[in-house]
């Protein structure tokens, strides 16, 4: 097996109010957000003293996952890499070095295409790799995984337990509305993530035998001048009640594989809060978190990278994705110039 070690890449949060304002400026670095926006941001994180639930959700993923590693094979080591706070990639990859890894493989904890979800952490890890210079580790990443039944399956599960959770009278008109993070425009025009989020929109409901759920977005962060996508969960929730189209919806969080700060504070505080005022019946689906058919999903993708006549998995219309990526694949978007720039 060439493959001698597995890094889990992912997004990074703050464990405490001090770490929120350093975390936000990493992750809006280049960024034309301004800062009246980072710090509105950052009294999100301080409702829930300055913690992110990310980092405890990953630790519980790589126990879950190095037990069913250990257990059933292969046997690789698991490292934890952060884009945007501890550990950070580099310093990870810096261990990973020391230790003797040669070739590992990366699990990033992102279902779906898109410059943020996949090429960015993939120029991630490329710029880890050049801080650590020679001797650091070669990385393959393994491919997104938005229609592998290990996905599809738990988010199956976790709308059926929250359709089951709406009161009596809600329960027989209710619609699901499916939540993903927002990206510009123009990121969305050069990768398929609108197109794979409705595949496994469609996935979920058809194995539930509903029609009529929709797809929406959260937590759009651009300036205003700049065209995301929409419509906004918000939005969307006014229309339900105006419009008398449910007596009460299930929001599932689809775009998300964990309980981020996007998810407690947009769904479980602002769009609950919406709905109490709207007298809207709600209840949150949960993510796939450390589900024991999303951890076998994480060995299955390993199993096909080290196997010379590998399974691909996948259920619906689209397939299995590329193992490696295009080198013009999700570009980066063209972000607007600041006001008084060229």
């Amino acid at each position: 097996m060439k493959y001698d070690a597995l890094l889990v890449v992912s997004f990074g949060g703050p464990e405490s109010n001090e770490e929120v304002i350093p975390f936000l400026e990493n992750v809006l670095r280049g960024k034309n957000v301004p800062r009246e926006r980072m710090l509105a941001v950052a009294e999100h994180y301080y409702h829930f003293g300055g913690k992110s639930p990310i980092n405890h959700q990953n630790r519980e993923l790589i126990s879950a996952l190095q037990t069913e590693l250990d257990q059933n094979g292969p046997r690789l080591p698991i490292y934890w890499g952060n884009r945007n706070w501890n550990p950070l990639l580099v310093d990870t990859m810096l261990q990973m070095k020391q230790d003797g890894v040669r070739h590992a493989l990366a699990f990033v904890t992102s279902a779906y295409s898109s410059y943020s979800g996949c090429r960015q952490y993939r120029e991630n890890i490329a710029t880890a790799q050049a801080q650590v210079g020679p001797g650091v580790p070669e990385v393959d990443k393994l491919r997104v995984f938005y229609n592998h039944p290990g996905f599809i399956e738990p988010m199956v599960e976790r709308v059926r337990t929250a359709l089951s959770d709406l009161p009596d009278h809600a329960r027989d008109r209710a619609r699901v509305v499916y939540t993903a993070h927002s990206i510009p425009f123009s990121m969305a025009q050069t990768c398929n993530y609108v197109k794979q989020l409705e595949e496994v929109c469609r996935l979920v409901s058809e194995a539930l035998g509903r029609s009529g759920d929709r797809l929406v977005f959260q937590s759009r962060s651009g300036p205003p001048t700049q065209p995301w996508l929409v419509p906004d969960v918000l939005d969307y929730l006014r229309d339900i009640k105006q419009q008398d189209l449910a007596a009460g919806v299930v929001v599932a969080p689809i775009g998300f594989i964990s309980d981020h700060m996007e998810v407690l504070y947009d769904l479980d505080t602002e769009a609950k809060q919406l709905c109490v005022e709207l007298q809207l019946p709600m209840v949150r689906a949960g993510t796939v978190g450390a589900h024991s058919r999303f951890v076998r999903m994480i060995r299955e993708l390993i199993e096909e990278r080290i196997n010379e006549t590998p399974v691909r998995i996948a259920v619906g219309a689209l397939g299995p994705s590329h193992d490696v990526c295009p080198l013009d694949c999700c570009p980066a978007p063209q972000r607007p110039a600041a006001a008084g720039r060229p």
